[in-house]
């Protein structure tokens, strides 16, 4: 395994549903760089635990060794120190140790670090866990999850995208570039708008319904964002941005068309540098037709409902 200075490496444990599956495994390759094919990834790179829906915790690797006596020498010959610590089995998919002998892990590495170990409400809390044949020993970080309070919106629609399905694709978006311009041209109630901020991103939203559009702005301004949403159509954007991201209208509440739709897609070639589509019937041909390349894709499910997500350029 490759190890690096300072942290040696991050080690991520990674946690979605099976109807979330190839949305997860997009959204951290685009944030990794690295194909994803365990629950579980090694990073070369920082990214925070609570930047993903389905990132579950970070280990911060500063020791490792092959056994656990070889890390607890580590941490007793630099005299390791921690006031009001806590230490934590870190379980994986591929983790063969007991309930015993995790407890027994975590009490070996508590005794070797010098300083005053708290249980409840520790100051920092230490990570030990082994993975591939390599015991890994750092400091724990897990998902603070508190993007779900964006659930909480004092306005939502049933047909509008999952919280986390929004902060997957603002994710990919993200992955153009640092200080990417983002645009959700047809925001809907402003989830993808909402979990930009919340990423801080630089994201705008249009809405054409300004019976919608007010809403989004008081859930903007709930969470105590900035007002970013116009009330206007998408076909009067003039400026261009690095990445739109696109829900489709469908036509489950409202009546829509497949010109409407291609129409959309076509003036999103022009105000789009990439696209992300979200579509709930085949489109990819229309997209081609617009002028885009596809670039990669997915499906995701919620409920019956499935959406097919579609990264173009």
């Amino acid at each position: 395994m490759l190890l690096l200075k300072n942290y040696l490496t991050y080690f991520y444990t990674i946690n979605y549903p099976t109807f979330e599956e190839h949305l997860a495994k997009m959204e951290l390759k685009y944030l990794f760089r690295q194909n994803i094919d365990e629950k579980y990834i090694f990073s070369n790179f920082y990214i925070p635990s609570s930047k993903s829906p389905f990132l579950k915790e970070c280990l911060k690797v500063i020791y490792s060794g092959n056994t656990i006596e070889e890390v607890i020498e580590q941490i007793k010959e630099n005299n390791l120190s921690y006031e009001d610590f806590k230490v934590i089995y870190i379980k994986h998919k591929k983790d063969l140790l007991s309930h015993e002998e995790r407890l027994a892990t975590n009490r070996a590495i508590g005794f070797a670090i010098k300083g005053k170990a708290k249980i409840h409400n520790p100051k920092i809390t230490i990570g030990i866990s082994n993975i591939e044949g390599q015991w890994l020993f750092g400091i724990y970080e897990k998902n603070n999850l508190h993007w779900q309070a964006h659930k909480e919106k004092p306005h939502s629609y049933s047909n509008a995208l999952g919280v986390r399905t929004a902060r997957a694709l603002v994710n990919i978006a993200a992955s153009t570039g640092e200080n990417c311009k983002i645009i959700d041209p047809c925001c809907g109630i402003g989830t993808v708008v909402i979990e930009g901020l919340g990423l801080g991103l630089n994201i705008v939203g249009f809405e054409i319904n300004p019976l919608i559009g007010s809403n989004v702005k008081e859930n903007l301004k709930f969470f105590g964002y900035k007002d970013l949403i116009t009330i206007g159509s998408i076909h009067d954007i003039k400026e261009v941005y690095d990445i739109a991201i696109v829900d489709l209208p469908y036509g489950l509440f409202s009546p829509t068309t497949l010109k409407t739709q291609t129409d959309i897609i076509k003036t999103t070639r022009r105000i789009g540098r990439k696209a992300i589509f979200v579509t709930l019937e085949d489109m990819k041909e229309h997209i081609i037709s617009a002028g885009f390349s596809i670039v990669d894709q997915c499906h995701v499910r919620k409920g019956k409902v499935k959406r097919s997500i579609i990264l173009a350029k």
